[in-house]
């Protein structure tokens, strides 16, 4: 954990040139940093235009300062921002300029974290400002921005506070026990227990619907040559991302495009048909497909719906990495003169569609967002992540067990502890120093 008595600085606007580009500094020795550069610490929390001065009072630029005293500011520490012009060699100078003035230059994600110690922001509402960074959709960022406002951590906050006051009933009622008195059924303890779960899945649900948003579906095409992997990859992406001829092998590696349906994202690779070859280029592209098809949501095997499932498209089944969801879709059916369709039989689903005319793309959109497990609708989301869920699911499956022992109240006081502790790991109340690494290692530098 980096000391706070540090000052950071970093450029905090992305590489590259731009109209404005703005350096942060954050920490106890900012009015040193602005008396040096500026000649004077600014008024706070308004925007000053200034000169900023390098060590023999040389012009390296003029802009927009302004300084945040703590603990009034992002960080909670003092602030200030230059708001210059956004040339990489004029930004480098200003930063070199506070490196030499004692500031060091930050971490990634060093200023969220700083803001996290300072109670400034919960862990989750510091999650979500990455992922506001890197919202892909509309909903995305809506989801993160609900989680940046405290949305998400304030569902939280109820939940562990009525845990609290349900600990607080049944500890004390063993510590002061009453004679014939059944403090348990007194209590409504199932009830109310009954009611927490109640919460808990609506924001489970919520919570969900955000790591879809946040994460989307890997979604990879295979099958033999030629059954129109590429062509279906373009009416997808809406654009001609592979090159599609009537030579088999023409895709001799994986092709990735991002698309969006109803705001999911879904990261979707066209991959090299599978067949035997001796073409040492095709085959590394073979041995992609099957790699690719390891951190697959759902794979989409392509056939010809002219000539059905064949010898080879049962090897290939056979081959796929077990419990990963499959859909059968037999392509061309403009060719075969049949109207698109959706079926379902033997726990297999299948749809009949064209890839090159894109009949029967509505039924594979639709389809898609039903195996990511989406639900119309976003007012309820938030950002969340994958440790969210498991910890979500560690209190559901403790209230659970509370539930089934309402004869054992010393237990059932024991379960709704473990249940808060796993509360306060979304929110940061309890958490190992690797994890913050982890997190915060993912930020960009400068935020």
């Amino acid at each position: 954990m980096t000391a706070l008595k540090d000052t950071i600085v970093a450029v905090a606007t992305a590489p590259g040139r731009g109209s404005i580009g703005v350096v942060r500094v954050s920490g106890s020795q900012v009015p040193l940093i602005a008396h040096a550069v500026l000649g004077v610490v600014p008024t706070p929390r308004h925007a000053s235009f200034k000169n900023f001065l390098d060590a023999d009072g040389n012009l390296i630029d003029q802009g927009i300062a302004i300084y945040f005293p703590n603990p009034h500011s992002y960080t909670g520490e003092d602030v200030l921002e230059f708001q210059g012009h956004g040339g990489s060699a004029v930004l480098q100078r200003l930063l070199q300029r506070c490196l030499c003035l004692g500031a060091r230059l930050a971490n990634p994600g060093e200023f969220t974290q700083r803001a996290w110690l300072n109670d400034k922001l919960d862990l989750a509402q510091a999650e979500a400002v990455a992922d506001l960074i890197e919202a892909s959709t509309t909903e995305a960022a809506q989801s993160a921005v609900r989680s940046l406002a405290g949305v998400f951590s304030q569902h939280i906050q109820t939940l562990r506070q009525r845990l609290i006051d349900l600990r607080l009933y049944i500890e004390a009622c063993l510590d002061f026990p009453e004679e014939d008195i059944d403090f348990i059924s007194q209590g409504r303890v199932a009830e109310k227990l009954e009611t927490i779960v109640t919460e808990l899945n609506a924001v489970f649900a919520g919570a969900s619907q955000g790591k879809i948003l946040r994460e989307g579906l890997h979604v990879v095409l295979i099958g033999q040559p030629n059954v129109g992997k590429s062509s279906l990859l373009n009416q997808l992406s809406g654009e001609d991302v592979a090159i599609v001829t009537p030579v088999a092998g023409t895709t001799r590696d994986t092709l990735k495009s991002s698309i969006h349906i109803n705001g999911v994202p879904l990261h979707i690779i066209d991959t090299a048909g599978l067949r035997e070859t001796e073409d040492e280029v095709e085959s590394h592209g073979i041995l992609r497909t099957w790699k690719a098809l390891e951190s697959a949501s759902i794979a989409l095997l392509l056939l010809d719906a002219r000539l059905g499932v064949q010898a080879q498209d049962m090897v290939i089944l056979n081959k796929l990495p077990q419990g990963l969801p499959l859909l059968q879709i037999f392509n061309k059916c403009d060719l075969i003169q049949e109207s698109s369709k959706k079926s379902e039989k033997n726990g297999v689903t299948t749809i009949l569609l064209s890839a090159k005319t894109g009949e029967g793309l509505p039924l594979l959109r639709e389809h898609l967002l039903q195996v990511a497990g989406w639900r119309a609708g976003t007012e309820g989301t938030f950002a969340a992540r994958e440790r969210h869920l498991q910890a979500l699911v560690k209190v559901r499956t403790c209230l659970q067990q509370a539930a089934e022992r309402m004869q054992q109240p010393e237990l059932i006081a024991e379960e709704l502890r473990m249940a808060q502790e796993a509360l306060n790991h979304i929110t940061g109340e309890f958490t190992n120093d690797d994890l913050l690494g982890e997190i915060f290692g993912r930020f960009c530098i400068g935020k």
